[in-house]
């Protein structure tokens, strides 16, 4: 913003009453909180917040207008107004960069960006990230035509992808080298779709793939969901990319976007069901990036109900991402396991169906070579089923982030203020988790732990404070995984059978709700339950045939008869 237009700002601000203050407050409260303006008393405050959340660049300066205009001072509006269509303001726009500037600026920041992935828990012998430009093993992909239905309707993850090999897998040349308009990425949870999409900016900023392309943006879900408000395309890159396009009209330029994490879109139900009238703005930008070329990446689930709303006709293809193929997986551990367990590794992954079934999955495969490496003794069967899986990641985080000493897990889970902290952990994950919140406030989580600011470092592991640009903090879990399998925690500990049952939200938690009645000695589970002694005990059984019946319609006889396996 230019000393023309700060002068304004700051001429409206020497006129603004202390009761126009918090009118405007209260208009902008919805779209970055109350709690970020309650302290805010004076107009230069407000007007400096305002610009600082990017409330008042030029491409919005109309809503501060129609703002002025419903707390009753039309005489600021007229100013502001005329001041701005006057010819000296309008000289604004002549500081826009050409295309090719933008372009070159842009895979400039993709390669100084997104060369390295960092992982959640480091390799064992490389640093903390993967480079996608020299170590990037090419994942399995195949036709999702053909999966789609197998994963929709899959309740164990593990049979899905025991079909990992028996399907016929796309080079990543054929995809990626023919600019198709529409791409559509599915895949679980950790399976490589991010890898994917940042090693095609990477390819694109090297002039590798989409020659013809001129822009490529990329833009993640979970970040989408702080900006409602937005209400078209050159607003939202003004947010994202103000430093590289300056006000840059990508509307007659051969634009693709790639849209990243569609499961964790807030309002995924609103953008499906474009026919509903919609209240949030930023619903309708991602309606208008159809306009374009673009690629969008989540879970099966999303995917699968967001292609029934693209376009039929168009130049499209639906790819499902598999994970490592079996070169992957042997690549991995020859890179990033100690010699000397590297044939413990393997092992492992060849006597336990789960390990060797989910170790295609880089997150997973990544944490069980953390896992066998470091442990001395572990328990046989330790990755018996998913579960148990998820258990000794969770276990691993807190050991190694939360006790940091040599105190055993046994010995941690027998004091219960240890018990309660897990439990919070638990309650934090789970309320945010069915608010659908992928970055929070610290104000967020006080409405329910009330002490966590006294606590807040405690915390730090399994949850990430991270400084925005304003100087502020916001707070995110570790990863998506851990955050679901602690809402699993705190739904089997705190709610009853029924309450599970008829949450919407927790749908994709059910199979580690049911993974949790393993009542096996030997399973890490076991320090996982009865973490809440207000809860009265209840069969596991019960659960169990509440889940099956309930959610998955399994006849009530069927379930009888398998209930000793169960």
């Amino acid at each position: 913003m230019d000393k023309k237009h700060k002068d304004i700002l700051l001429k409206i601000a020497d006129n603004l009453l202390d009761k126009d203050v918090e009118a405007i407050k209260f208009y902008y409260s919805q779209q970055i909180g109350y709690g970020h303006l309650e302290k805010i008393k004076t107009p230069i405050e407000l007007i400096q917040t305002l610009e600082h959340r990017m409330l008042l660049g030029i491409n919005n300066y109309d809503d501060f207008v129609e703002i002025l205009n419903k707390i009753g001072r039309n005489d600021l509006a007229n100013y502001f107004s005329k001041t701005l269509s006057s010819p000296e303001s309008s000289s604004r726009t002549s500081s826009k960069k050409d295309t090719s500037e933008v372009c070159t600026a842009l895979k400039k920041y993709y390669r100084e960006n997104y060369r390295k992935i960092n992982e959640i828990q480091p390799p064992l012998k490389v640093p903390a990230s993967v480079d996608l430009m020299n170590n990037f093993v090419d994942l399995c992909i195949v036709d999702a035509v053909n999966t789609q239905i197998d994963v929709v309707f899959n309740f164990e993850r593990k049979k899905f992808l025991e079909k990992q090999m028996n399907y016929t897998p796309i080079s990543y040349s054929e995809i990626f080298m023919k600019e198709k308009s529409v791409i559509l990425i599915s895949g679980i949870a950790g399976i490589g779709k991010t890898w994917l999409l940042r090693k095609c900016l990477l390819d694109w900023s090297n002039n590798l793939i989409w020659k013809n392309v001129e822009l490529v943006f990329y833009l993640e879900c979970r970040r989408l969901n702080q900006y409602q408000n937005i209400s078209n395309i050159n607003e939202l890159l003004n947010v994202f990319y103000k430093d590289i396009i300056n006000d840059f009209d990508i509307s007659t330029h051969s634009t693709l976007f790639i849209i990243d994490g569609l499961d964790e879109f807030k309002y995924l139900h609103e953008l499906i069901n474009c026919s509903l009238s919609c209240n949030y703005p930023i619903v309708n930008v991602l309606t208008e990036i159809r306009k374009y070329k673009y690629v969008v990446a989540g879970r099966v689930h999303a995917i699968d109900q967001y292609q029934s709303i693209s376009t039929e006709d168009c130049d499209k293809i639906n790819i499902q991402i598999m994970g490592f193929n079996e070169g992957g997986i042997n690549n991995y551990i020859e890179n990033n396991v100690l010699e000397e367990k590297k044939d413990v590794v393997k092992a492992t992954l060849k006597e336990s169906a789960i390990a060797k079934s989910m170790s295609s999955v880089p997150f997973f495969l990544s944490f069980m070579c953390t896992i066998i490496s470091n442990s001395k003794s572990l328990y046989k069967n330790s990755f018996l089923t998913m579960t148990d899986l998820y258990a000794n990641i969770f276990l691993l985080f807190l050991q190694k982030h939360i006790i940091k000493n040599n105190e055993s897990i046994f010995q941690f889970m027998k004091n219960n203020s240890n018990k309660e902290y897990i439990l919070n952990i638990c309650k934090i994950a789970y309320q945010l988790f069915v608010e659908n919140k992928v970055f929070f406030s610290k104000e967020d989580i006080q409405t329910f732990i009330i002490d966590f600011d006294k606590n807040e470092e405690t915390f730090f592991g399994f949850i990430e404070r991270i400084e925005t640009s304003l100087g502020e903090y916001i707070y995110q879990f570790a990863h998506l995984t851990i955050m679901e399998f602690c809402a699993s925690i705190y739904a089997y500990n705190c709610l009853s059978s029924e309450e599970i049952v008829t949450n919407e939200k927790l749908k994709s938690c059910l199979s580690m709700i049911c993974g949790l009645t393993n009542k096996n000695l030997n399973s890490s589970l076991k320090f996982l339950v009865n973490l809440n002694p207000l809860k009265q005990t209840c069969e596991d059984s019960l659960l169990l045939f509440s889940i099956f019946v309930g959610i998955y319609r399994i006849p009530a006889e069927y379930f009888f008869s398998r209930s000793i396996a169960l």
